[in-house]
């Protein structure tokens, strides 16, 4: 285990040097000037001031070096329009904010989805398991940037029933972390289904009836623990969704979190805020991919021995 971690350790960072290194040249040859506001670009002296700070006179290929000699540093550089704030002051503020939008959006997706499918399984081909389906697609295919006003309009402005358009208690965190969470809520009910259905049908679960266990018993005890593999499998691309996807939503709910400050990096140029918002969560997503690949050998015993057989 520990040479599989060791592995999985360099492969991280090699991952997350091709996303800085892509990045970093994709960003730069993006027609437009930093400097540049509403059509209106600052005096050549004033200019020429800014880019020998940021470093933006040197050749492309010094830059990329200057920047991956301050990464080794954590230091990922002051902001461009928000000077002299730092991208690292930037992440400070708004990362909390963001995990909790998205620990939220997570954890709803994993209850809210496997309760979902484990319903409609048990109630297969029936009119549950054909409501549940149903709600299922529809989470699927409607994007959360459509869930997300119609939930603004409704349940906040037309009834309301909860805030929006701030953030500071539990309330504010329910209509976003919902919008968010609907796709990810769907496909995981999907599998989920699919995969208890197919367990159900084993040998193993005959014998468990035959042992006069109860259905309750059988399906969180035995079932249930097979049937989440895959989902378990699924969670690094469904946090990947829930981290891009919050981007949108953040900016939609007006929530002072990480993609406030990724979109408006985008409108302004920002070079160093897009570089560092984009690190940051490239190597949160690793990461958490890494932790979840960790967690799927010791849910299935079968994956450790064999990788310490490997």
């Amino acid at each position: 285990m520990a040479q599989y971690i060791l592995k999985r350790f360099l492969s991280m960072l090699v991952t997350l040097w091709l996303i800085v290194t892509v990045t970093f040249f994709l960003m730069h040859s993006i027609p437009g000037s930093p400097f540049d506001r509403d059509g209106k670009e600052a005096s050549a002296a004033v200019v020429q001031n800014m880019m020998t700070f940021y470093h933006l006179d040197k050749p492309l290929g010094v830059q990329y070096l200057l920047y991956l000699k301050s990464l080794l540093t954590f230091d990922l550089g002051p902001s461009i329009s928000h000077y002299p704030t730092t991208v690292n002051t930037m992440i400070d503020r708004g990362f909390p904010v963001s995990f909790q939008l998205g620990a939220a959006a997570i954890l709803l997706a994993i209850a809210a989805g496997i309760a979902l499918g484990t319903v409609a399984a048990l109630k297969q081909n029936g009119i549950i398991d054909y409501i549940a389906m149903v709600l299922a697609v529809i989470g699927i295919a409607v994007p959360s940037f459509v869930i997300a006003p119609l939930l603004i309009k409704y349940v906040a402005v037309k009834w309301g029933l909860l805030p929006v358009a701030s953030w500071g208690t539990w309330k504010h965190v329910v209509l976003p972390a919902f919008a968010l969470s609907v796709g990810p809520i769907a496909t995981i009910a999907r599998l989920t289904r699919a995969n208890l259905i197919e367990v159900l049908t084993q040998d193993y679960m005959e014998t468990a009836r035959s042992k006069g266990l109860s259905p309750a018993r059988m399906i969180v005890k035995h079932a249930l623990r097979n049937a989440v593999l895959p989902v378990v499998t699924l969670l690094g691309a469904l946090l990947a969704n829930v981290l891009t996807g919050s981007f949108v939503i953040e900016k939609i709910f007006a929530i002072p979190g990480m993609g406030k400050y990724f979109v408006d990096g985008i409108n302004n140029r920002d070079y160093a805020v897009i570089m560092g918002t984009t690190v940051f969560y490239s190597a949160l997503l690793i990461f958490m991919m890494f932790i979840v690949d960790i967690v799927y050998g010791f849910i299935d015993p079968r994956i450790k021995l064999h990788r310490k057989g490997a």
